[in-house]
């Protein structure tokens, strides 16, 4: 019978802390993203009244 000995010092247990909050806050990032795309295909933007009974200024 083999026994494997394994240290972990404490600096690993943050380390592991830290890379398990990057996923999660990664992974909510990402679908946040991706639903944000989702519905902008399906929602079109509200043009204001202003906006649409004046035309564009050229600039100078």
């Amino acid at each position: 019978m083999h026994y494997t000995f394994l240290y972990l010092d404490p600096g690993s247990g943050s380390y592991v802390l830290q890379v398990i909050i990057a996923a999660i806050l990664g992974g909510l990032m990402f679908f946040k993203n991706f639903w944000l795309k989702v519905k902008s295909f399906f929602i079109k933007p509200k043009v204001k009244q202003e906006d649409a009974e004046e035309p564009e200024q050229p600039a100078s």
